[in-house]
């Protein structure tokens, strides 16, 4: 292995960038979409909202199925599915409820993904040396952070020129694409003899993995529950509060909230790569011991968020705040959360891999709804004051900061 990567793991990269890309692409372009058909707000969160829940019930099912099956075939498989579930879609798209076909369809997309994602991840350790799994974990966080950043900016474009159907087509060719180039990887793969009903060893592996997280390894359990603190905090505060505030608290002279607010958003992904790059770079620097840190730090920055809420500041240097701010705060939870996965990864054993990083997945993104509920509350009830919602957060992250290094000095 060159630098301790394999070919296959460059194969697996570049599938991730075409898939992920196509999958950021059409996530973004079908709410768009029914939100210019039906002109409603209302229908598009409830329709968004309810999409996401298979990404955490099929998480877990993707963990199982991963480690029972070649993770190869399982990444080939779903592209192809996902190829054919948008073909499927052009062809009904005019004959049905179109609100019902974009439920149906944003459903098993994001299914698709809770099911893919571990088979992915479970397949790093594999595909790298054991001190290459941290820039391995950073190179891919980094493909998904330039896909979430690209995908939207890219989808919102073609849709306003060419309208939904061109971007269908281009995206079911990303899907096939991927999974052709997905055919030539080799992950090594050793299949499990069956000695007792699918049911029954189904049960006994999620059994299995659960007693693993809870106790014999419970360090893992507890950076679980970190990492869901850092979704129920951080990315919900992110993911709600700046849109609030740029385009209904700030007051920008030349009237352009929207655009300033698009900016503010590509700015946060950049933060986004630049922790995965930072990660890469400095792996050999790195110890998951030292995590809280990041964490702590991430909280220290809220403060100046708040404070830029005061009235009084300038519009122009309160943004400016919020988006050095927002740059860090990613930067950090973005080598915060490599760190860790990569740690996972290394502890825990083959067999057992794909099924406790599908909890990980499902347990943290459960907390991200929750929180952006519990925000979404809090800034519609404190609008005149919401410097006291940053500097709470804050308080919570610091006190989870000094918990974490709890946890950690026991790895």
């Amino acid at each position: 292995m060159k630098k301790g990567f394999s070919k296959d793991f460059y194969l697996v990269v570049i599938g991730q960038i075409i898939s992920l890309f196509g999958n950021a692409v059409i996530r973004f372009a079908l709410p768009l979409h029914l939100l210019s058909v039906t002109g409603s707000a209302a229908l598009l969160g409830v329709v968004s909202g309810v999409a996401f829940l298979p990404l955490v019930v099929m998480s877990p099912i993707g963990g199982l199925i991963a480690d029972r099956m070649n993770k190869r075939n399982i990444m080939v498989v779903l592209d192809f599915f996902t190829a054919g579930l948008v073909l499927l879609f052009l062809v009904l798209s005019g004959r049905g409820s179109l609100v019902s076909l974009i439920l149906i369809m944003l459903f098993l997309l994001y299914g698709i993904s809770g099911a893919y994602q571990p088979s992915v991840q479970a397949s790093i350790p594999l595909l790298v040396s054991a001190e290459a799994v941290m820039p391995a974990n950073a190179i891919i966080n980094m493909v998904s952070s330039l896909s979430g950043l690209l995908g939207p900016a890219l989808g919102g474009i073609a849709y306003g020129l060419w309208g939904i159907t061109p971007i269908l087509y281009v995206c079911m060719g990303c899907f096939f694409l991927s999974a052709v180039m997905e055919i030539f990887i080799h992950i090594p793969f050793v299949k499990r003899v069956r000695t007792d009903t699918l049911l029954h060893e189904t049960i006994a592996d999620m059994k299995s993995s659960l007693i693993f997280i809870g106790r014999e390894k419970k360090e893992i359990g507890k950076l679980t529950f970190c990492c869901a603190a850092v979704n129920l905090f951080l990315s919900a505060l992110m993911i709600v509060s700046l849109p609030v505030i740029v385009t209904q608290v700030l007051v920008f002279p030349r009237n352009n909230a929207s655009e300033m607010y698009g900016f503010l958003e590509a700015l946060m992904a950049g933060g986004g790569l630049l922790g995965g790059l930072g990660a890469g770079l400095l792996s050999k620097r790195l110890n998951v011991r030292s995590t809280w840190k990041l964490l702590f730090c991430c909280g220290m920055l809220l403060l100046p968020m708040g404070a830029a809420l005061y009235k009084g500041l300038p519009v122009y240097l309160a943004y400016l705040i919020l988006a050095v701010s927002g740059i860090l705060i990613m930067a950090m939870a973005s080598l915060y959360t490599i760190q860790v996965m990569s740690y996972i990864q290394i502890t825990t054993p083959p067999g057992l891999i794909g099924k406790v990083i599908s909890w990980i997945i499902a347990l943290s993104t459960c907390a991200q709804p929750l929180g952006q509920i519990m925000y979404g509350f809090l800034l519609e009830h404190l609008r005149g004051m919401l410097w006291i919602v940053f500097v709470v957060t804050a308080a919570a992250t610091m006190l989870f900061a000094r918990w974490n290094r709890r946890v950690a000095q026991r790895l």
